[in-house]
């Protein structure tokens, strides 16, 4: 009599709903494994798209045009979602342990959750800044601010962003434009908004080219930025309400104080708590130290993309460019280590084609030393990059 042998179930579980893993889980559904059970574990539905994620807050984008919605992803994949936070590994006996008590065993995990920016050691900053992650977050305080200069136009409105990476600078001008656009259409002054941005090295993005620093400073100062270079932020203290505004006030290590109504906090990423505790092993800022094959130095059972991610023998700067392109890669090598094959390496290039928006449907385009100044044309390119890979999860 035949024997109905069932496939041995192996659990490959991610965390996070990162770009990386969209596209895994998109993968997974094109070409799924027998006898692999795949779950996934994010703190929300939906994920963002963060290169069309400036052009939201600017107002060129819908929610949903820079959304990725996992739940029709998930099921095309056949994978159970959880929403639910991730609060500890226990690496010893591969299970992940979630807030809401959930417990999920894997033989195989992934994680891509981004980074948070880190602000713990400035006072005040955790209680009274808005981070610019988790994005729902963000999006919820920024679409609340909108919603109430649109009905007060006539008043004065402050807003302070501490951080003057890409992020940062690509933050200031997408608020800019939207507020600017409110007081237009209600025949109020431009002057109603100040904004200020805090940067504590010399230089605007760092990670840039020169080229690309100069013109990005010299946009921010045509457009009455108040910027503040080689200022770090020390102190964040709540002042008396005015007029029932909110108040604070922004205590840098110099002695330059700055009154603000609203400040978004854009600096530097880190990880979680709950990773820093996993015993992985981390770099100094605690990302994940992984191989060329994007598997952990330490435990060949778990592999990391995206931001939360360092490969080792190719560190590159925290950009989204690279979690999209780590995607497939990572699928590639999850399949080989459940099909008990060898892993491919993955080296991302060094040098890539940068498209930054300047809140005004114009961007600069820079790639190594080459920068082309900000115009139309650059933005409907960024635009139909965007678009396009936004449309690959529009159909499930």
């Amino acid at each position: 009599m035949q024997q109905n042998i069932q496939p041995i179930v192996q659990n490959v579980v991610l965390i996070g709903g990162g770009h990386s893993h969209a596209i895994v889980m998109k993968m997974f559904g094109i070409k799924p494994l027998t006898g692999v059970r795949l779950t996934l574990i994010t703190t929300a539905s939906e994920t963002a798209y963060s290169g069309m994620l400036p052009g939201h807050i600017a107002g060129f984008y819908s929610h949903n045009e820079c959304h990725i919605d996992l739940r029709p992803l998930a099921n095309f994949a056949q994978a159970q979602l959880y929403i639910d936070t991730v609060v500890a590994l226990d690496l010893k006996n591969n299970k992940v342990l979630c807030a809401n008590g959930l417990v999920v065993d894997f033989d195989v995990l992934s994680i891509d959750i981004g980074s948070t920016p880190a602000r713990i050691s400035v006072s005040g900053a955790a209680k009274y800044a808005i981070a610019a992650k988790p994005v729902s977050q963000l999006l919820e305080h920024w679409h609340e601010l909108v919603e109430t200069v649109g009905k007060n136009p006539q008043e004065l409105i402050r807003i302070a962003i501490v951080g003057g990476g890409a992020g940062g600078v690509e933050l200031t001008l997408s608020m800019q434009s939207r507020l600017h656009r409110i007081f237009h259409e209600t025949q109020q002054p431009i002057q109603n908004l100040e904004i200020h941005l805090f940067q504590r090295r010399q230089e605007l993005m760092p990670n840039y080219h020169q080229s690309v620093q100069r013109q990005l400073q010299q946009i921010l100062t045509d457009r009455g930025i108040k910027l503040y270079l080689k200022e770090t932020v020390c102190k964040i203290v709540p002042i008396a309400l005015k007029e029932t505004k909110e108040v604070f006030e922004i205590k840098c290590e110099s002695g330059l104080t700055v009154e603000c109504n609203k400040i978004f906090w854009v600096t530097q990423a880190s990880a979680p708590e709950w990773l820093k505790n996993a015993g992985l092993g981390t770099d100094e800022q605690d990302f994940i130290l992984v191989e060329d094959t994007l598997q952990s130095q330490t435990h060949p059972q778990v592999f990391a993309s995206g931001d939360i991610a360092t490969i080792i023998n190719h560190p590159r700067p925290k950009a989204g460019v690279f979690a999209v392109r780590q995607g497939k890669p990572l699928f590639e090598n999850l399949q080989r280590i459940l099909l008990s094959k060898s892993l491919k390496p993955y080296k991302p290039q060094k040098q890539y084609l940068s498209l930054i928006g300047t809140g005004d449907k114009q961007a600069i385009a820079t790639r190594g030393i080459f920068t082309l100044p900000p115009d139309k044309l650059l933005w409907r390119y960024k635009d139909w990059i965007d678009r396009r890979f936004m449309e690959g999860f529009c159909n499930f």
